[in-house]
């Protein structure tokens, strides 16, 4: 190649648009969502420019946007926080930022949205295009029960006034007509959501059972598939605490009360899953094995 060539070539490298050197994605495991539940996202930036990217060294490196179908911006209510460290990218290679949107964008109303990122890159004098817009849908769901509570004193307290809060049973078609069952945990009047946190998958025509216990602590026993049932439960903040799975052939299970005021499962046998909370032994997980009731 002569040298007019190799200068025409190297032109036209250099006015090559930067979305064919730099690709920003946004990934999602799920995309439905009630009011105030974790909304995950990952933004995959991969680098096809020929050398090596400098990520980071700022806060605002990465952006988000949010808006509906219809074209309406979602008002922020903060700026939604990601790595300042410095992370270097190879040519060929990419990086996925992980960040939870949920708690930085007003997403109350039921509706289609699109999330789009934008990588700001400082060694760059032209901007890197937006990521194409990403669709998710707030749905809402129907309530299954409630009941309040009240929130355990802390160590040492005494005589205090507890704080009253609320646990709320939700369910939603998420997929194709399938239910999934949520619990939303708020203050008494309802009003403020502390945690949303997808319970699982209903059963058709299956009724979940929910009771609380001494320690404030929430039991869930529904059915997520034939002849197996999930025992769920959390404490007064919406942190999972146990997840187990009972099958059954002639009894069914259901909780038990004792006179203690202890909530357990009675019926079925439980099988040791992967999912198992907490988790169980890897040794354990071998086809077959059962654990009598708790």
């Amino acid at each position: 190649m002569n040298r007019t060539g190799l200068w025409l070539c190297l032109l036209a490298a250099s006015l090559l648009p930067v979305s064919a050197q730099i690709t920003v994605e946004v990934l999602q495991d799920q995309d439905q969502f009630l009011p105030g539940e974790a909304l995950a996202v990952a933004v995959r930036i991969t680098n096809r420019s020929g050398q090596t990217l400098r990520l980071g060294g700022d806060d605002d490196w990465l952006s988000f946007g949010v808006e509906s179908m219809a074209g309406s911006v979602v008002r922020k209510t903060g700026e939604a926080p990601v790595p300042r460290e410095v992370t270097i990218v190879e040519s060929s290679k990419r990086a996925t930022i992980r960040v939870d949107l949920a708690p930085y964008f007003a997403l109350s109303q039921p509706g289609r949205y699109l999330i789009t990122a934008t990588v700001r890159i400082p060694d760059w004098p032209r901007e890197i295009p937006p990521s194409p817009g990403k669709g998710f849908d707030i749905i809402e769901g129907a309530k299954l029960w409630e009941q309040e509570f009240g929130l355990p004193p802390s160590p040492g307290a005494t005589n205090a006034i507890p704080e009253v809060r609320k646990y709320i049973l939700q369910q939603a078609n998420y997929i194709k007509g399938k239910l999934r069952l949520y619990l939303r945990v708020t203050d008494g009047s309802g009003s403020k959501t502390f945690r949303v946190f997808p319970i699982g998958t209903l059963f058709s025509f299956s009724r979940p059972e929910f009771q609380v216990d001494k320690l404030s602590r929430l039991h869930c026993l529904y059915e997520n598939g034939p002849h197996a049932f999930s025992y769920t439960v959390f404490d007064p903040d919406g942190d999972l605490l146990v997840r187990q799975t009972y099958d059954f052939k002639t009894t069914r299970s259901r909780l038990k009360v004792d006179g203690e005021g202890n909530i357990s499962v009675t019926g079925g046998s439980r099988r040791l899953t992967a999912s198992d909370v907490p988790p169980p032994e890897p040794a354990d997980l071998t086809d077959g094995v059962k654990l009598p009731n708790p």
